[in-house]
């Protein structure tokens, strides 16, 4: 009895229970699940409000304690590289796949009798996902509004740019590092403390997701389902493997660890309500609180590989669909085009169709229209997305630190190997 209590008090087991329960509030009282909505709502506006000062607190502190400012676009550097490398791989993956099993073949639809209509609001929201608007984009109005806002890489400037002044007024601008290193406690208090809130809101948002398009919605286009979630798990067990493996670390000991963050990103189908729980969790992990500040903000931008897998594989789905044929030329442009684009619409909400929309509004072999194709099912592949973003950015952020000689590896093995210890990054 003693032991069952004790499990049942652990956050992860709360949040299983929480998801199985929504799955049948949702199926057998579809009306009530979707008044649930709130509930998932609530939860994930909660942890976007710690966002902000989460990214600015670790990574200004991690830059301000290094001396060296060269050190720190090495690191930079590194990281985007690994980024565009896996970026792009995902990509090539999602196309072979669609490819190989050629999911949307047989469906012969005609796209002249498809309507964007219900696709509007990402059609719209796609627009201006160009590479000029994204550099706008990444300039804050001031210094302080990317900290009451919700944009990531202006978070990330900023963070950078006042570390980078911290190092070089160091004397005069001690009394600053100490009130932020004072400030951070209570900002990751106010994350644990948000985080018991974490198995209602995958019931909420687990409840509302089925209720609103129900189990069955996805059995007709299941085989797209099925292929998504089948080559994002080859991708993590057999891609993502070999690089934690290469890099002295086991993948599936790395997911035993994140298990309470996957659980959350698969209860409310979003990467961000995992992103406070992974930074903390990988400092705990023995990765630097630089390495930290920098990968996984970065990352939750650049570092897509679900996102990417999705683009290439719905896009070539709808050209199937519609009995459009590409040549390998044009296929080549479309990856090209969605490299870009998924670029383009970072720290975009729902970024993942959208970065479809503004591929496809640029590639006019595949009608945009198409997407209507996949509305009804995005949903469940955006847990999918999500998840596999997520477990991306926390190999991205152990390898780099690996790289970097700011990696404790004998606390790395002790955390994923279960083993209690008090040591912080």
């Amino acid at each position: 009895m003693i032991a069952i209590t004790k499990v049942s008090k652990q956050l992860y087991i709360q949040v299983l229970i929480a998801i199985v329960a929504g799955v049948l509030l949702g199926h057998f009282y579809p009306s009530l699940g979707e008044a649930l909505k709130p509930f998932g709502d609530g939860f994930i506006r909660l942890v976007k409000m710690v966002i902000a000062p989460v990214i600015f607190v670790s990574l200004t502190l991690g830059i301000a304690h290094m001396s060296d400012l060269k050190k720190v676009g090495r690191i930079a550097t590194k990281a985007l590289i690994y980024f565009l490398i896996f970026s792009t791989l995902a990509l090539i993956i999602g196309l072979m796949v669609a490819n190989l099993l050629k999911p949307g073949a047989g469906l012969n639809i005609d796209p002249s009798a498809l309507s964007s209509e219900g696709i509007k609001d990402y059609t719209t929201k796609a627009h201006g996902s160009s590479i000029t608007d994204f550099l706008i984009k990444i300039i804050p109005d001031t210094l302080l509004s990317p900290l009451v806002g919700e944009n990531i890489l202006q978070v990330l400037l900023v963070s950078i740019l006042l570390g980078v002044a911290l190092v070089l007024t160091k004397e005069k601008s001690q009394k600053v590092t100490d009130f932020l290193e004072a400030v951070s406690a209570p900002i990751f208090k106010i994350v644990h403390l948000l985080m018991k809130l974490a198995p209602i809101g995958a019931f909420g948002a687990m409840a509302f997701t089925i209720g609103k398009f129900g189990l069955g919605s996805v059995m007709n286009l299941i085989f797209l389902v099925a292929t998504f979630y089948i080559t994002a798990a080859l991708f993590i067990v057999i891609v993502l493997g070999l690089v934690a493996y290469y890099n002295g670390f086991n993948i599936f000991k790395l997911l035993r660890y994140l298990k309470e963050e996957i659980l959350l990103v698969l209860g409310t189908s979003s990467s961000e309500a995992a992103l406070p729980g992974l930074m903390d969790k990988l400092k705990k992990a023995g990765c630097s609180q630089t390495i930290v500040g920098l990968v996984v903000p970065t990352g939750y931008s650049f570092n897509l590989d679900g996102t990417n897998i999705y683009m290439t594989l719905a896009a070539l789905f709808i050209a199937q669909a519609c009995n459009i044929e590409l040549s390998i030329e044009k296929q080549m442009m479309l990856l090209l085009v969605a490299m870009i684009s998924s670029k383009g619409a970072a720290g975009v909400t729902g970024a993942g169709f959208i970065t479809l929309a503004a591929t496809l509004a640029i590639v006019p072999e595949i009608p945009i229209a198409g997407m209507t194709l996949i509305l009804g099912i995005d949903k469940f592949m955006s847990e999918c997305r999500a998840l596999t973003n997520v477990i991306g950015n926390a190999v991205a952020t152990v390898v780099v630190a690996n790289w970097e000689k700011q990696l404790d590896k004998v606390q790395l093995q002790n955390c994923l190997n279960g083993i209690e210890t008090t040591k912080q990054s």
